[in-house]
């Protein structure tokens, strides 16, 4: 099994300028809806796995949620702490959660399933530490953007699928506007996340493939090629 903790601790310093950087990624475009359309009312305490250095776990708090968060990275949790003083921030493997059964309302899984070594026992922990009939509630980078890309920036642009819609790794560098950063993780095909909430017990209440907003277009119109294709998958689904 591959590291993919200690690449992101590798990276910890470049992904802490990358998220920080106001409209840099597409998370300041697409979480807003995650929030407003997946994320219900937590009955109880909530929990954040993969939070990185802790912009949607501070998000969640400003929703009123009780809020933990746990991350493998040292770097990213002294991060988020620093930012959050006051916020509960936890060194841990979402496939080892130190938290009891039951502990809490919902767990957060934003953009972080992918980076995860297994998966599968991510969901399972996700399943144990939630109370019956709490959701899980997931965004992950679209299978099927994750398969190919468009050909060139224009609106019109061609999609290309050049790759398998199997389970595989992906490990790719990027730079903008100053800053660079490599991205490391897994690409999954959407049955594997649809069989890993199954065999863990939880049944899928809302599928979300929300496309690009039009403010983004408005900026820049390129951005409407994501309008014609996904970019991310929102999922909510309720422990049985």
């Amino acid at each position: 099994m591959t590291d993919s903790g200690g690449v992101w601790e590798s990276q910890a310093e470049n992904w802490i300028a990358w998220a920080r950087t106001p409209g840099h990624d597409d998370s300041w475009r697409y979480s807003p809806s995650f929030f407003r359309e997946i994320v219900s009312p937590s009955p109880g305490r909530t929990l954040e796995i993969g939070r990185g250095e802790g912009r949607v776990t501070r998000d969640l708090a400003r929703l009123g949620q009780e809020t933990f968060a746990v991350d493998t990275s040292p770097t990213l949790v002294d991060a988020a702490q620093q930012l959050d003083p006051g916020g509960r921030y936890v060194l841990a493997d979402g496939a080892r959660l130190p938290f009891d059964a039951g502990s809490f309302g919902a767990v957060v899984a934003y953009n972080s399933l992918m980076d995860v070594d297994d998966m599968p026992a991510t969901v399972r922990e996700a399943a144990r530490v939630l109370r019956p009939d709490g959701r899980f509630c997931i965004c992950v980078t679209h299978p099927v953007a994750d398969a190919g890309r468009f050909v060139d920036r224009s609106p019109e642009a061609p999609f290309v699928i050049d790759d398998s819609l199997q389970t595989r790794t992906f490990d790719e560098a990027f730079e903008r506007d100053g800053l660079s950063i490599r991205f490391f993780g897994y690409a999954y095909p959407l049955e594997a996340y649809a069989r890993a909430l199954q065999n863990a017990h939880f049944l899928i209440e809302l599928l979300r493939e929300p496309a690009q907003q039009d403010d983004a277009v408005r900026l820049d119109p390129a951005e409407r090629r994501w309008q014609r294709l996904p970019n991310s998958l929102f999922i909510r689904a309720v422990k049985q």
